[in-house]
């Protein structure tokens, strides 16, 4: 731990990594998405081995869920959206794919949450985007949220880049995170790498600092 002007600097996970001040968001990992993700069943079992050593250390855990509007509330940066994702140049064919008592918009079995835990769901790629996460981490104390979930080119990185905009310290737990593309989800590590505002580690690594 660092120290200026009064602050305590956390540098290394283990500063961060402790129950009362850090949280697990768990981000998107929904049935539709899931099975778009080439290795999504192994996504699905880091984010279980994450997920039960929060449950195990008592620490908050918090899901995202992306959801699609009917396509009478689709503006046109949702439909420029859509088409890009869905390959087609003319909006009357696309699907809103997440509705909210879709399927697909459900998250997947294995992750089910409790009901002491918080799910939010978002329009945008940043969870913090339409959402009370900032208050609700900053209401109960939390500096650091580690994150896992699918995907990392499109949602992961842009929630990376507004937590630290927000003062918290992202955590991206890189081996229960998934990509759509994967050179596009291996530049989004390297750029985070890069610009240094996350610690990038993996499960294990987070189950050791919580002593389990």
């Amino acid at each position: 731990m660092q120290h200026a002007y009064s602050l305590t600097i956390p540098t290394r996970l283990s500063e961060l990594v402790e129950p009362k001040s850090c949280a697990l968001l768990v981000y998107d990992m929904q049935v539709g998405i899931c099975r778009q993700i080439a290795d999504g069943n192994r996504v699905v079992e880091r984010c279980v081995a994450a997920l039960a050593a929060a449950r195990r250390v008592g620490m908050r855990v918090v899901f995202t869920r992306h959801l699609s509007c009917p396509k009478t509330w689709m503006g046109a940066t949702q439909y420029r959206s859509a088409m890009a994702w869905q390959k087609t140049d003319d909006p009357t064919l696309v699907k809103p794919w997440f509705l909210r008592d879709a399927a697909a918009s459900s998250i997947v079995p294995e992750l089910q949450p409790t009901p002491d835990e918080l799910v939010l769901d978002k329009l945008a790629m940043s969870a913090f985007e339409g959402t009370p996460l900032a208050f609700a981490l900053q209401d109960c104390g939390i500096r650091g949220v580690a994150i896992c979930g699918i995907a990392l080119e499109i949602g992961i990185e842009p929630t990376v880049r507004h937590a630290t905009d927000l003062g918290f310290i992202p955590i991206v737990l890189q081996d229960a995170c998934g990509s759509g593309h994967a050179e596009a989800g291996l530049r989004a590590l390297a750029t985070m790498r890069f610009v240094g505002e996350a610690l990038l580690t993996e499960v294990e690594d987070l189950v050791k600092l919580l002593g389990l």
